[in-house]
């Protein structure tokens, strides 16, 4: 090499490391399907429980909990916020840490699964309403962090088995497609799980305080009754998700074994935290992908937190907001295979145009009451799109990495961590602001769902 050369950087070195990685994936045995459907289960804690958060957390927050919405706001914000920050902290410790017995990933897995169960059922109890309201902004916002963190040590290690399910390349891409498929439906199980148990007690909740506005001194005692009562449906909706969170973990821990390959093999990474840092943010693939998609993440993730606020207080809806909810995810979900044979066939830059355009559709149709079905099943194909394009483009930026500078190894993490820091961060900050927003709204019925 020449003086000051990058021993990575050559193209000898290169071209080593793709003959080896060849000659690997022809000797490799195929991934058997039973080990693909343990992986894929492994994806369903968090988009489930996201996505019950990311549709609920608000209006349980301010409707529920009663908190003020200043300090739900600040809740949202300082979760997502310090759920951005983890993010590559945790990569770089999973990256850091070596192969033991059972693996390098795995063991994140397990270590984090109780914890997380347990944060995810006591974010969605109440407190005493006599409660301060410091002690409730406190309470809410370390269980939801902490959370986070626990969710964080579950899906980075996660994300990052992709690269060592063992089989070839072919066998890695069907296990991301049966991934998918099974994340689409968590979030179907999720939402629609949560929204059925809850969503008959917040109509019940509304029609009360509309028929308070008239008889207000007969209706105190029905009106908290309801409320207790949907405060005991969250607490069994969290109980029932959370049982399915740690069923999906214990399948994908006995299940999926780690198989480590040319490119990737599962050792420690012994540079420091800022090299790391420069190498995989200037990795200008990845750093377009990244650029590329971030908007459309935050719109999404906006119009999720607001949605059931929406059809509870401006569209009329309060009943029928489960179902449309369920509405999107189904739609999703018959989706995802023609998104996957649109990717294939037009490639994918026009499968990102389209689902610009279909969501633009949304919102204008989200303006007229009339529609909102309409414009739900419209916007599931937004949700499609978003779960299969980013997948589907993740992998081939790390293979493009590794090829370029097959000395920097044992990465992958850091990838993946990377990848969702900065949609966390700032979506963190548009559904804080949305929220904060309320503040000087007259929201309906507010007076009374605060009435001690």
């Amino acid at each position: 090499l020449a003086e000051g050369e990058a021993p990575y950087s050559t193209p000898t070195a290169t071209l080593l490391v793709a003959c080896s990685l060849v000659s690997w994936l022809q000797e490799k045995p195929g991934l058997p399907l039973w080990r693909k459907v343990c992986y894929a289960v492994g994806g369903i804690p968090y988009q489930m429980t996201g996505n019950a958060i990311g549709f609920f957390l608000q209006i349980f927050l301010l409707d529920v909990a009663r908190v003020e919405p200043f300090h739900a706001s600040l809740i949202i914000f300082l979760g997502r916020a310090w759920d951005a920050v983890t993010d590559p902290a945790i990569g770089f410790l999973v990256s850091k840490s070596p192969r033991r017995k059972y693996g390098k990933l795995v063991p994140w897995i397990a270590c984090s699964m109780p914890f997380g169960v347990l944060c995810y059922c006591m974010m969605w109890s109440t407190l005493s309403d006599a409660t301060p309201t410091s002690l409730k902004f406190l309470w809410y916002l370390f269980t939801y962090s902490f959370f986070q963190t626990c969710m964080t040590c579950h899906h980075v290690p996660y994300s990052s088995l992709t690269m060592f399910l063992g089989g070839t390349q072919r066998d890695r891409d069907s296990a991301t497609a049966y991934r998918m498929g099974m994340e689409v439906f968590s979030t179907l199980l999720g939402s629609g799980i949560q929204g059925q148990i809850v969503g008959s007690y917040h109509a019940r909740m509304m029609n009360g305080c509309y028929v308070s506005n008239e008889t207000l001194p007969n209706t105190t005692t029905s009106l908290t009754d309801s409320l207790e009562n949907t405060r005991r449906a969250y607490v069994f909706a969290s109980l029932v998700l959370g049982s399915i969170y740690c069923l999906s973990c214990l399948i994908l821990i006995f299940g999926v074994r780690e198989q480590p390959g040319p490119l990737s093999p599962l050792g420690k990474v012994e540079l420091p935290f800022a090299s790391c840092l420069r190498m995989v943010v200037g990795h200008k693939p990845y750093t377009q992908l990244l650029c590329g998609f971030l908007f459309a993440s935050l719109a999404f993730q906006i119009t999720q937190g607001i949605f059931a606020f929406f059809c509870t207080h401006a569209a009329g809806l309060a009943g029928k907001f489960q179902h449309l909810v369920l509405i999107m995810l189904v739609t999703a979900s018959v989706c995802v295979p023609f998104w996957q044979w649109f990717l294939g066939r037009f490639g994918k830059k026009t499968a990102v145009m389209h689902n610009f355009l279909a969501f633009v559709f949304l919102v204008i149709m989200a303006g007229c009451s009339m529609a909102v079905s309409a414009g739900t099943g419209v916007g599931a194909t937004d949700t499609s799109v978003g779960l299969s394009v980013p997948r589907s483009m993740l992998p081939d930026t790390v293979d493009d990495f590794m090829l370029r500078n097959p000395s920097c190894l044992n990465l992958e993490a850091l990838f993946y961590s990377f990848y969702v820091f900065f949609n966390k961060f700032a979506g963190g900050l548009a559904v804080g602001i949305s929220t904060l927003s309320l503040h000087p709204a007259a929201v309906p019925g507010a007076p009374l769902l605060y009435l001690k």
